[in-house]
């Protein structure tokens, strides 16, 4: 087989069966899911046969004949290993997994689908994620042998079977559940949101909201960037997606290449942190912490805006003190074309179908099946005009097909995995144990306890996708915070947002990487903007601790006193970092405006409002300056 031969068949294989899982998906949202563990098992064995079509073994290199081969054994290993779990669903759920006829063929099929769940984790994102979960295990099966208090009685291989694979505690947990379900509801209704014309609009509205703006160019990557992020929750595929449009736009507008990627990363990596899907984190938490959906989104919308504002605000200052460029005016999209009717129908009927479930009081999932089929409807409606038009809608409406079920491939897998690693900590203990250990070495001080946990957090997400970071994060640090006597949604709030940040955070910062690599800079110049950026974001999360209200926890009057304090705060780190001149001399302006941030977090409606005051007044000495150095160049 010749290797266009090769890549056609491939390609083949990929489409068939990324239009089979979103059928798969798009019939248990409309119908409801089947019985857990066979819904699960379904949805790993398409996933793995997906994954293997997705990212073979050895592309590319002599060596691939063999790895046709190898491909082969995994995918009828996987699938028979998933079929055995669905033909003993009954034995299983009814005897805890005491299958002593097959007890030996079960250790084997354990080995196996771990081993494959992995080396697809492996293939997809890299060795760092599958080889932090085989440290775990190997952790649960030897830690009798770990002296002190992180050793553990140990467990053998058979009860790493019943637990993984013959229980709904392993492979077919939560975890893997929430992605079967409720992630794969709303992976399918980003795609397909997207490609019904989302993209296009989203795109046409940042550069009509910030393109004539000053530093229109980043304005317009930070709030594609965030429309974008909101559906797609992933900050890598979100750099690569707008990337490709925004970076080359800023270069082109004379910004430097490292900052055009820089702001493009941290635009990005917003996507993760604000409502609806927050990287998939939202459906997670919301079932590791026992509470409804709809209140993470809500507690989440104010930091997210705050993230934003703050991005916005740096890039403004920016634009005003260094003359950045913005877009010309022929090139912004009028209103009349950007909300042309055939345009904004498929957006906003998806939306309203949407939030018309969540309002009736339907599922999450259920909800986000009416928002699919408001766009499947109306999108042939308003775009088939002739007969050449049906075969293009027609591929767009596969290629949404596609990019769901790629999109979902990665998030499933990882969870998949995660579930592994999650249900070897839950078994060791080894959250409990460390979380003891840090109050250990920051005894009563919750500064130093919570500042330990965001080191920890943004150490252990570097490398890793941020649902997969999250997860490990929640599992192991977000203990301490609770034990504390931090309320649980906060804590894991606060793990979240530094766990998101490891992909902006060097050495291992991949939503930076991929800026880099589309502006053609170096990576660690383009990571200095996007830090210099999101500056505030690594200050926000002890926002959550000092004012619960801004994840709306205590009222109305919490929370307006936290977004007033929040606002005056953000301002404060957009004009230090953005480099606002005041003053002749540098070091007065970052003093005078980090004392102004420092006083908008401290506790208190005093502080804030001296804050505000003093920003104020800066605010116009600033004018003043500036009407002065105008009157005089004008003479």
């Amino acid at each position: 087989m010749d290797d266009s031969r090769g890549r056609g068949w491939r390609q083949r294989g990929i489409n068939a069966f990324s239009i089979f899982l979103f059928l798969f998906v798009f019939y248990t949202c409309a119908t409801g899911p089947f019985e857990s563990i066979i819904h699960r098992a379904i949805f790993v064995a398409i996933l793995i046969v997906l994954g293997l079509f997705v990212y073979p073994l050895w592309s590319g290199n002599h060596l691939r004949p063999l790895g046709i081969v190898i491909d082969a054994c995994m995918g009828v290993v996987a699938v028979i290993s998933c079929v055995y779990v669905i033909a003993n669903y009954e034995l299983i759920m009814g005897s805890l997994g005491d299958l002593p006829l097959a007890q030996t063929l079960d250790i084997l099929m354990t080995v196996c689908l771990v081993v494959i769940i992995l080396e697809i984790s492996r293939r997809a994102i890299g060795v760092i994620f599958p080889l932090i979960v085989l440290m775990i295990l190997l952790y649960a099966l030897f830690g009798e042998h770990i002296p002190g208090r992180l050793g553990h009685r140990g467990f053998d291989i058979n009860f790493l079977t019943e637990t993984l694979f013959l229980s709904d505690l392993g492979i077919w947990g939560m975890l893997t559940g929430v992605a079967a379900t409720v992630i794969a509801a709303f992976t399918m209704f980003g795609a397909v949101l997207l490609n019904t014309g989302g993209g296009r609009t989203f795109i046409d509205i940042a550069m009509r909201l910030g393109g004539r703006a000053p530093g229109g160019g980043a304005k317009i990557a930070t709030i594609a960037s965030g429309l974008f992020g909101m559906v797609s929750g992933s900050a890598v595929a979100n750099v690569a997606t707008t990337g490709n449009f925004t970076i080359p736009l800023m270069k082109r507008l004379g910004y430097p290449p490292a900052m055009a990627g820089g702001t493009e990363a941290i635009a990005s990596t917003g996507g993760q942190l604000a409502p609806p899907i927050m990287g998939a984190a939202a459906f997670i938490m919301a079932e590791i912490i026992g509470v409804d959906y709809v209140r993470i989104m809500i507690a989440a919308a104010l930091p997210a805006f705050l993230f934003y504002m703050g991005v916005f605000m740096t890039i403004h200052v920016m634009a005003t003190e260094g003359s950045l460029g913005s877009v010309p005016v022929e090139e912004v999209p009028v209103w009349k074309n950007i909300l042309h009717w055939r345009k904004i129908t498929p957006i906003t009927t998806a939306l309203a179908a949407l939030f018309f479930g969540i309002l009736n009081g339907n599922s999450i999932t259920t909800s986000a099946f009416y928002g699919t089929v408001g766009a499947l409807v109306t999108f042939p409606m308003t775009s088939i005009r002739k007969r050449s038009d049906l075969f293009a809608t027609l591929r767009e409406l596969e290629k949404a097909a596609i990019d769901s079920s790629k999109g979902l491939l990665i998030i499933g897998i990882l969870l998949a995995g995660a579930q592994i690693m999650v249900s070897a900590i839950n078994m060791t203990g080894l959250g409990v144990t460390l979380s003891t250990l840090i109050i250990s070495v920051g005894g009563e001080n919750i500064f130093l306890i919570t500042l330990i946990v965001a080191v920890v957090c943004m150490i252990m997400g570097m490398g890793i996708p941020t649902t997969a970071a999250y997860v490990l994060v929640a599992a192991v640090l977000a203990p301490a915070m609770i034990k504390i006597g931090i309320a649980p949604l906060v804590s894991h709030m606060f793990v979240f947002y530094y766990a998101t940040l490891s992909v902006i955070t060097p050495p291992v910062c991949i939503a930076v990487f991929v800026g880099a690599g589309i502006a053609g800079a170096r990576w660690g110049d383009t990571a200095k903007y996007a830090l210099r950026l999101g500056a505030v974001t690594y200050v926000i999360p002890f926002l959550f601790i000092i004012y619960p209200g801004i994840l709306a926890q205590e009222g109305m009057e919490a929370f307006a006193h936290a977004l007033f304090s929040g606002v005056v705060f953000v301002l404060a780190f957009a004009n230090l970092f953005g480099g606002m001149r005041i003053f002749r001399y540098r070091i007065i302006n970052a003093v005078l405006w980090l004392v102004v941030a420092v006083l908008a977090v401290m506790p208190g409606l005093e502080s804030t409002i001296a804050a505000s005051v003093m920003t104020v007044c800066l605010y116009l000495v600033r004018k003043r300056s500036r009407a002065v150095l105008v009157q005089q160049a004008g003479s």
